[in-house]
């Protein structure tokens, strides 16, 4: 018996591909397949925890950091006609998204997303969002009193703040780009196009990535800066003289962006019934207070009784659109930032 474990996505597709058809012809015990994005080492305990708790064998694939999560969309893709996976779970939602338009899932209706917020659940139960991250400004408090620092989106245009001193990373990418497209969504194509004129008419600073926005916060190089709270609480574990803020939080503002996980039943894969139960799991209370405590979800989805170490509160108004609306905003989003940012 071929008895592989964890598998990596460095290893080549044909000898994957032929690995795990062995191992699901050869094997007499339970097997399911999850393909996932989420940092190893955050999923893998989960994944551990699930074969001690059902005997059900797992064999993961893990995205390595350079194609984080469109590596595995494309190999998704490139197996729809003999899929090898069972599960998909994302650390974010637009691809999983992409997927269900290729008509690569399945539909799911798992029991345990009973309390998870209506937009956070696919209309025909293709995938379920759970947990997450949120989109935060990021603020150097030796530089920005907390009795002066901005409280919404609409403070990056404010006057008062120098514009090369606000950073941002490119909105063309990752979670900044998701964002945007939120924006979109929630304030219509004319007003978001707008703001982002403007953004891009004070030239803040467009950076490569949250991190580096992180970083230069925490340096003192920026004043403040988005960026999500991962990367935030980040800054924070490094002691920097910083403040997360959670963007319009006042009465009759949109709320914070909360980014969050996603998992998926792969249409076709070789073992449904796992791959049904692995969802159910990954989608129980239990998990989710787990995620939370070793950092991955800074925000849970429900009330759980759960809280992060990091931030030490959560956001009390956050934006409740479906996330299909995001995902349909996307086009929209990078044909107008693409004129704007790209001139």
């Amino acid at each position: 018996m071929i008895n592989i474990r964890w598998i990596s996505m460095s290893a080549l597709f044909v000898i994957l591909t032929v690995i795990f058809s062995a191992c699901t012809l050869s094997s007499e015990e339970p097997t399911v397949v999850i393909y996932t994005s989420v940092d190893q080492v955050y999923a893998e305990p989960i994944l551990q925890q699930f074969e001690e708790q059902t005997g059900i064998r797992v064999l993961a694939v893990y995205d390595v950091e350079a194609t984080k999560t469109t590596g595995l969309v494309n190999r998704l893709i490139a197996e729809q006609d003999r899929p090898q996976a069972d599960v998909f779970w994302s650390g974010e939602f637009i691809q999983t998204l992409l997927l269900k338009d290729e008509g690569l899932l399945a539909p799911y209706n798992s029991p345990n997303n009973a309390d998870l917020p209506a937009y956070f659940i696919d209309t025909d139960y293709y995938w379920t969002a759970f947990g997450g991250r949120a989109r935060v400004i990021l603020v150097n408090t030796d530089r920005v009193p907390l009795t002066e620092a901005p409280d919404g989106l609409a403070d990056l245009l404010d006057l008062r703040w120098e514009p090369d001193r606000i950073g941002i990373a490119n909105p063309l990418f990752g979670t900044t780009y998701t964002h945007a497209a939120a924006i979109y969504a929630a304030e219509g194509t004319n007003t978001a196009h707008q703001y982002f004129a403007d953004l891009a008419e004070r030239h803040v600073r467009v950076l490569d990535g949250n991190s580096v926005v992180r970083d230069l916060v925490a340096a003192g190089e920026l004043d403040l800066g988005l960026t999500d709270t991962d990367d935030a609480c980040g800054a924070l574990a490094n002691g920097a003289n910083v403040a997360i803020i959670y963007p319009d939080q006042g009465e009759g503002e949109a709320g914070t962006l909360v980014i969050p996980n996603t998992v998926a039943l792969i249409a076709g894969g070789p073992n449904p019934e796992e791959g049904q139960i692995l969802i159910d799991y990954l989608l129980s209370i239990e998990v989710e207070s787990t995620l939370v405590a070793s950092g991955w979800f800074q925000i849970p989805s429900r009330n759980s009784g759960a809280r992060p170490a990091c931030p030490e509160s959560l956001p009390h108004r956050v934006i409740e659109l479906p996330l299909e609306d995001i995902y349909h905003a996307l086009e929209q989003t990078k044909t107008d930032l693409t004129d704007l940012f790209m001139r």
